[in-house]
């Protein structure tokens, strides 16, 4: 920084050292341009063909739109999502933004009913042992 205003201020009676100073910082602008913007995009684009290239028949994925469900075939660049038991969806390959499970575990079984909290008023009802 002291370089910097050390050229501004020359006292050679020329604006030469102003002149370095503002193209300097012009040549800067595209660079930082590039590190801030154009680099970071083409890495996640790269990221997401890498993914959508990588996914198999069993996988669990999230859409864009929020969507889960599980991979059950390809057609093309369409994937068909199985959202519920025998519900199945036909999506575009690039709707999909990641993998929900990639550990590789199977889908958890869905025909089993999960066990509900038992409600107060159904224990207050039948107990007055207390």
């Amino acid at each position: 920084m002291h370089l910097l205003s050390t050229l501004a201020s020359s006292d050679d009676g020329g604006n030469g050292g102003a002149a370095i100073v503002q193209l300097g910082i012009l040549l800067l602008i595209p660079l930082a341009l590039y590190f801030l913007m154009i680099r970071p995009q083409r890495r996640r684009m790269r990221d997401q063909q890498s993914l959508q290239s990588s996914l198999e028949v069993g996988d669990e994925i999230i859409t864009t739109s929020g969507v889960y469900g599980f991979i059950t075939g390809f057609d093309d660049d369409r994937v068909w999502l199985e959202v519920d038991e025998d519900v199945q969806i036909r999506v575009s390959r690039g709707a999909i933004s990641g993998k929900v499970n990639t550990s590789g575990a199977t889908a958890p079984d869905t025909k089993s009913k999960p066990e509900l909290p038992e409600s107060t008023a159904d224990k207050s009802a039948g107990d007055d042992t207390e």
